[in-house]
């Protein structure tokens, strides 16, 4: 056993468990958030997608200490009220049959727009082939990934920078 510091959606956790033991167990058994699934325990249907540095990785297989030091985001991170654009269009698309991959497949879809604002089938397909849906619901996945494109992109951009007011 040894002490694990991570931070997961911007909170500091310091877990004492195994450093071996994967990063879905120490997020689901350990801190408490369960949003996050296991589907295989070998990183091949990507239920257990979460986003390293804002890349995804599949936590089944990634050892909880290796997360160390970054920043680790779950399905509960991503927004407040399932607001967030690709949530949204999930429900608007209703993509969810049985629901056990959406978390993975949502946190995927994020990580491709934040790298490809906006993707082409192929783009798409690519992207998400590490992420088995077993109801079979990929068109609707695809369409729901349009649309969240399209929702970011017409969204105002926030100024990257404030400027300062000088003293009067």
């Amino acid at each position: 056993m040894a002490l694990v510091k991570l931070t997961i959606n911007n909170q500091p956790h310091t877990i004492d468990v195994d450093p071996e033991m994967p990063l879905l167990w120490a997020i689901r058994d350990v801190v408490g958030l369960t949003g996050t699934k296991f589907g295989c325990g070998i990183a091949q249907c990507g239920a257990c997608t979460v986003h390293l540095d804002g890349a995804p990785i599949r936590s089944c297989s990634y050892p909880a200490s290796a997360a160390a030091g970054h920043k680790i985001t779950t399905i509960e991170g991503l927004s407040k009220n399932a607001d967030h654009p690709v949530q949204k269009a999930w429900i608007e698309h209703q993509v969810p049959q049985c629901g056990y991959c959406q978390s993975g497949q949502i946190m995927s879809a994020v990580a491709l727009l934040k790298q490809n604002p906006k993707p082409s089938e192929e783009d798409i397909d690519t992207a998400m082939q590490g992420n088995i849906c077993r109801c079979g619901t990929y068109e609707r996945i695809r369409k729901a990934i349009h649309s969240a494109s399209t929702e970011m992109a017409s969204a105002p951009k926030m100024p990257k920078s404030t400027p300062k007011i000088g003293k009067r």
